[in-house]
């Protein structure tokens, strides 16, 4: 790849107010900040529930820091008269406005996008929630798990799985991660067509959508329900675990025999074919695992990568950062709090040209309030001080 001469943050000079709290949104406008946007969240006295949540290192929670680094942090009670009119006069100068509260919550406390369009026409605005803003189900609460349930994530997955019978259990918000990411890439359409026609755009992210709209072969089987149902490749023992052997083409299938010790099952009639190689899975995986049962998974990986047959042992989340893969591609981040560090995740693209990484700075609670109604409102430190005495920034923070 030729180098190419870096041009700076993407998106140097945007203006993000983030009223997201927990996980969908603060993702979104991390990955904004990651480009170089300045995203100022507006959090309550209280701070994102998030903030206490462990792992705590340094003083900090990781998990919070993960999702929120790079932003400025300013408290608001938007309880307060007062609270409302600032933030809605950071939001009317900014260029995106980020929020992830259920329907309506905005529009009661007048930030919504309608109200703030009309001062600001090129204000780029985009909400996640559950089920979107329409609907049957829009006012209805929804975290991740609810929607894993709701789309029917679950059940798909758990119907891939063998012996059990209680749909499987999953500790991962894959929805609020697919919501994030798609409200991230809704925001830079947002820009772009601003940039053509001056004007910004309401949009619409649902976290039912986003989960539905992944399980794109199971969409179609629901409506065209299959003869047989589909095999799906699965672990298989190792002697000291599990691996995945993946040998989608006829090619890798071929090679996978050579390497097992089966090459007259290149000439098989039940593995000839898809649709017999799917007919005959058991049989298949049966000659597969007797081989992998005999050699350490790392092994097993070994021989079966040489020969180009896709594999990998099962690794634990701590194993996976240490792959020399991931340094290479330097995706993870080290951040540093209270003389302590620990690592977070850059975005998965690079862009050849323009940076995007974690930037190392977490907030404290409220860490530039004054700072940013100084630059953007231009308060002065007296009228800053008198907010402070009327409980705008909280209640502790008035006395």
């Amino acid at each position: 790849m030729t180098p190419t001469r870096p041009r700076g943050d993407a998106l140097a000079g945007l203006r993000v107010v983030d009223f997201t709290i927990v996980m969908s949104g603060p993702m979104c406008t991390r990955l904004l900040a990651d480009a170089g946007a300045d995203v100022v969240k507006i959090e309550p006295p209280d701070g994102d529930v998030v903030r206490q949540r462990e792992p705590l290192r340094g003083g900090i929670s990781t998990y919070y820091a993960s999702m929120n680094c790079g932003k400025r942090s300013v408290v608001l009670d938007l309880g307060t008269a007062e609270g409302r009119r600032i933030a809605r006069e950071l939001a009317v100068q900014a260029d995106v406005v980020v929020e992830n509260f259920r329907p309506g919550v905005m529009k009661r406390l007048g930030l919504d996008h309608e109200t703030l369009a009309r001062e600001n026409p090129r204000l780029v605005y985009a909400s996640i929630s559950g089920f979107g803003q329409g609907g049957p189900r829009a006012m209805t609460p929804a975290y991740a798990p609810v929607i894993h349930a709701a789309s029917g994530y679950e059940m798909a997955h758990s119907g891939y799985q063998r012996g059990s019978e209680r749909p499987a259990n999953n500790g991962i918000f894959i929805a609020d991660v697919l919501g994030a990411a798609n409200a991230f890439g809704a925001v830079q359409l947002a820009l772009v067509e601003r940039a053509r026609s001056g004007l910004g755009q309401y949009i619409d992210v649902s976290l039912m959508d986003s989960v539905l709209g992944m399980l794109i072969y199971e969409m179609q089987a629901a409506q065209f329900p299959p003869e047989r149902a589909r095999q799906v490749y699965e672990p298989v023992r190792a002697g000291d675990g599990w691996v995945m052997v993946a040998a989608v083409t006829q090619k890798n299938l071929e090679a996978l025999f050579d390497v097992i010790g089966h090459p007259e099952a290149k000439t098989d009639p039940r593995f000839a074919t898809v649709a017999e190689k799917e007919a005959n899975w058991p049989a298949l995986l049966g000659l597969i695992e007797g081989w992998t049962s005999q050699r350490s998974g790392a092994e097993c990986e070994a021989a079966l990568m040489a020969a180009g047959v896709p594999c990998s042992r099962y690794r634990s989340v701590a194993e996976a950062m240490a792959d020399p893969q991931v340094a290479a591609r330097g995706f993870l981040a080290e951040l540093e709090h209270g003389g302590a560090t620990f690592k977070v995740a850059n975005a998965p693209f690079k862009l050849s040209a323009t940076p995007t990484a974690a930037r190392r700075d977490v907030a404290a609670l409220g860490e530039h309030t004054a700072e940013v109604l100084q630059e953007r409102l231009g308060l002065a430190p007296s009228d800053i001080a008198a907010l402070r005495r009327q409980g705008v920034f909280g209640a502790a923070a008035a006395a």
